[in-house]
């Protein structure tokens, strides 16, 4: 395709891992054109400077961040920032005609008391984030057609709601049964120096965070309580792993049904996804790895019931930098574009 016929689109926080990951997916993209790329504390750098491994491709300077230029210059704009600036930003982009996705957690939640409670952001975007879309395209892709703003979910979401959503949506489980056991590599805490990320900290360890009070708890719950259509309250406990990229959630759900077996339970979760592109439910006695995953934007699922205890175990497997951040978020735009969703991202791993 011609080049002067692509939509010219932006990144703003273009440095961090979700920026570095949506400058290689949009250099691939056969239909979209990085017009810019911005930064606070990078601005004035060229992009092949703090990537040499992208240089030969994206010879860019990371700019300042000024919303007129960016809104001029670009149809569709990614915010790949921490969450409390994004809402500061899209409002005016949004007035100068720009599609808007947002990769943190500003524009995710329908009640901005709970993200206000949660984040601890004051907010005065009260209509523009009422308009906002929830970005999952496996729930919300009619919604996403039409969107001017969509708030793309974290990836301990993603990988959680996408195993979760069939038994909810189906009523297969008692919801407040639910346990989510998710585990991250060190990606999932950005590129900023943390010391809990550190390699002599990190590698050879496990250990839990964010116990009973992990942000992305309401995110599931909101999601969960759509699909359910009453209030839904979770048990979620994310863990860092020694690895750098991958999520893996285990969930854990007592069902209504105790007759119910493994085979049927793959049957329904095909027949939910079945024009899914992204989502692979594996065969009976298959359970997904992080390593599957890795460098794609799907998301595997593997399904066991124990008779046992009359719980059914579901495991799913994403990148937490693709289909848990930037791989999601392109996904979005495809869709919102009118395109196929599969455009320009990645179908498979790095495996082995």
């Amino acid at each position: 395709m011609d080049d002067s016929k692509k939509i010219p689109v932006g990144i703003i926080g273009a440095s961090g891992y979700g920026g570095v990951q949506l400058v290689r997916l949009l250099l691939e993209h056969p239909q979209l054109e990085i017009a810019y790329l911005g930064g606070d504390s990078s601005a004035g750098k060229s992009f092949g400077d703090l990537y040499p491994h992208l240089g030969h491709r994206a010879n860019l300077k990371i700019e300042p961040i000024d919303l007129e230029i960016i809104g001029d210059r670009c149809e569709a704009v990614f915010l790949s920032l921490p969450n409390g600036l994004a809402c500061k930003m899209a409002p005016r982009l949004l007035e100068k005609g720009c599609k808007v996705l947002d990769l943190s957690a500003d524009y995710r939640f329908a009640n901005l008391e709970t993200y206000q409670s949660w984040y601890g952001v004051e907010r005065e975007d009260v209509q523009v984030a009422r308009d906002a879309v929830y970005g999952l395209p496996e729930l919300y892709r009619d919604r996403i057609r039409s969107a001017q703003l969509i708030g793309c979910p974290g990836c301990y979401p993603t990988a959680t709601l996408l195993g979760l959503s069939p038994l909810m949506k189906q009523g297969l489980i008692i919801p407040e049964s639910t346990i989510i056991d998710a585990k991250s590599g060190t990606s999932g805490g950005g590129r900023k120096a943390s010391t809990h990320l550190l390699l002599a900290e990190a590698d050879n360890s496990i250990g839990a965070y964010g116990v009973a009070r992990h942000r992305h708890t309401p995110e599931i719950e909101q999601i969960c309580s759509d699909l359910a259509g009453h209030e839904v309250l979770v048990q979620f406990t994310p863990h860092l792993m020694p690895m750098v990229r991958g999520i893996l959630s285990t969930i854990y759900a007592t069902l209504r049904d105790p007759g119910l077996v493994r085979e049927d339970l793959i049957t329904i979760y095909q027949a939910f996804y079945r024009n899914a592109p992204w989502v692979n439910i594996l065969p009976s006695r298959t359970y997904p790895q992080t390593k599957w995953v890795c460098g794609s934007n799907l998301c595997q699922i593997g399904i066991e019931v124990d008779s046992r205890t009359g719980r059914v175990i579901v495991m799913s497997a994403i990148d937490n930098l693709l289909k848990g951040q930037a791989g999601q978020a392109v996904q979005c735009l495809n869709i919102a574009m009118g395109w196929d969703e599969t455009l320009g991202l990645p179908q498979l791993g790095f495996y082995p």
